[in-house]
């Protein structure tokens, strides 16, 4: 069945991905694909998507600081004064223009 990922889970594939790409790097796909256990390049490919993915999203949705760093950055919050007409009204003209 197509979209069997190595975790033992079917997925239904339902949509499709068309690319060209070298020869060579097809050929290096099917056999890292083969190499690993795979059954075929699109569920290798289908496979390095998931993982890469999944790591790319969460480095870019997440913030890990140092202990010290993240006392240093509460501190300069709620040392803040409120914030003043200017900023006021350039949030404003952000959430005017679809900005969040």
């Amino acid at each position: 069945m197509r979209g069997f990922i190595d975790r033992k889970v079917e997925i239904m594939a339902t949509s499709r991905i068309d690319m060209r790409i070298d020869e060579a790097i097809k050929a290096l796909g099917e056999k890292a694909a083969a190499l690993t256990g795979r059954r075929s390049l699109t569920e290798y490919v289908t496979r390095l998507i998931e993982e890469d993915a999944t790591r790319v999203i969460r480095e870019h949705e997440a913030i890990t600081l140092e202990n010290n760093v993240f006392d240093r950055f509460m501190a300069a919050c709620e040392a803040a004064e409120a914030p003043n007409a200017k900023l006021r009204a350039a949030r404003e003209f952000a959430e005017q223009q679809g900005i969040q």
